[in-house]
């Protein structure tokens, strides 16, 4: 069985230290195949933060792949770093970021869905690019055949029911796109609330999965992440709170992005 931890939100700099001990203590005592981190490692960008964000998600000693969240590049109110060089401050965690992940028999592969300008007020929302989408659509054209796909993304590409909402342009393109492709999910944060949701495209199903945060600006959900399990091409989600035991979100279907629903 593969096993991943996905975890989001952390926002270092309004990070609960309670809940990194916790996550990291887990890790160390189960040892998962990989974490997905979606996004969100810092809150302001700041040098200090990717430091912290870094020397964590080294220290969890398992293959991590980051993505960028809309927090990780500068805020509005300094324009010139934000349009002209949002990235500088990545050194820390930059082998890291989008990094595409094999493991027996899955793939986990990056999709960038934040933007460094809009035609919006909300620059924190979503918006998956045609460049983008064609860069992920590539590297799961060479996904090794009869791999599960799973797809890493900061926003949800369209809404899954929580409070906190994405309203990611182009998302509901790049769901159709992702299923006809053989995505099995598209794993996500940004909402700090747990969910995760079977959509249905072109008689293809492919899940929506968004892990909870880890930081102090918790939701409906206390501090949180997911564990995926993976077996025999299945896979399950269980939402692991510091209240709770693990429980399960969504029972074990076929993946792959089949035309069997549930």
């Amino acid at each position: 069985m593969i096993r991943l931890f996905h975890v989001s939100d952390v926002h270092f700099g309004a990070e609960d230290p309670a809940a990194i001990a916790w996550f990291t203590a887990l890790v160390a005592a189960e040892r998962p195949d990989a974490v997905v981190m979606t996004g969100d490692l810092t809150m302001r960008a700041t040098k200090r933060e990717f430091r912290l964000g870094g020397e964590w998600l080294t220290s969890l000693g398992v293959p991590v792949t980051l993505e960028v969240g809309n927090h990780d590049i500068p805020y509005y109110w300094d324009p010139f770093r934000r349009l002209l060089s949002p990235y500088r401050r990545y050194a820390a965690v930059e082998r890291m970021i989008e990094r595409p992940l094999d493991l027996p028999g899955v793939t986990i592969v990056p999709l960038k869905t934040i933007a460094r300008a809009q035609w919006r007020w909300d620059w924190s929302k979503g918006r998956v690019s045609r460049s983008a989408l064609d860069a992920t659509l590539a590297l799961i054209a060479d996904v090794p055949a009869g791999n599960l796909i799973f797809v890493a993304a900061h926003h949800p590409l369209i809404e899954g029911g929580t409070t906190g909402t994405a309203r990611t342009h182009g998302g509901d393109t790049a769901m159709t796109a992702l299923a006809n492709a053989g995505a099995a999910a598209v794993l996500s944060g940004h909402v700090h609330d747990p969910f995760d949701v079977a959509v249905e495209r072109d008689g293809r199903v492919v899940r929506m999965i968004g892990a909870g945060t880890l930081s102090k600006r918790t939701r409906k959900t206390p501090p949180a992440f997911n564990e995926i399990r993976i077996e025999g091409g299945r896979f399950e989600t269980l939402a692991r709170t510091m209240s709770d035991a693990a429980k399960r979100v969504v029972g074990d279907e076929a993946g792959g992005g089949g035309a069997d629903g549930y």
